[in-house]
């Protein structure tokens, strides 16, 4: 059987981004996401976090500073009755050239290759134009982009759908 996936970027979807989020103390939740994601796993959705870190590779803080928070994230998640699938990250900076940072697919291709995914099926969900390219270019063409994180250019996105926030995306999938 292949899984329907909602494909989550972290800062500005799942929490709010203030900037290379690293610390348990600075993570803050977008409102209503952990409701928004229980209806989705209701809705039989896996939900995959993928998500670009650079402030790994650029020294701002280490892999394990953010696997506590990344551990952490997960707890809340789970005590809300949310089931996160799995999540991937890249921890490589803007100049390594790397496969794995989005705009490239590499956190996808993990996912696609750890799990039978319903490509037709499932969706990403994202704060910048380079979560929709990522996602299109690894086959998933339900996209959307929430107002939440990062300011876009609302003319000219390939995304499906744009919300103002995660809430709303109980409206669009189904």
């Amino acid at each position: 059987m292949q899984l329907k996936t909602v494909f989550l970027d972290r800062d500005g979807v799942v929490n709010k981004d203030v900037g290379y989020v690293h610390k348990i103390k600075d993570f803050q939740f977008i409102d209503s996401l952990l409701e928004s994601c229980h209806l989705l796993n209701s809705k039989g959705y896996e939900i995959i976090i993928v998500t670009n870190q650079s402030g790994i590779g650029r020294g701002f803080y280490t892999l394990s500073e953010f696997n506590e928070l990344n551990d952490w994230m997960i707890s809340k998640f789970n005590d809300y009755g949310v089931k996160i699938l799995d999540v991937y990250f890249c921890p490589h900076a803007p100049d390594d050239d790397c496969n794995c940072r989005k705009p490239k697919t590499g956190m996808f291709d993990k996912a696609f290759s750890n799990y039978k995914i319903d490509k037709k099926n499932s969706w990403m969900i994202g704060d910048r134009e380079d979560d929709i390219t990522a996602a299109r270019n690894a086959g998933i063409q339900n996209t959307v982009l929430v107002r939440s994180g990062h300011k876009f250019n609302e003319k000219t996105t390939s995304a499906n759908f744009i919300i103002d926030s995660i809430k709303d995306i109980n409206r669009l999938i189904v």
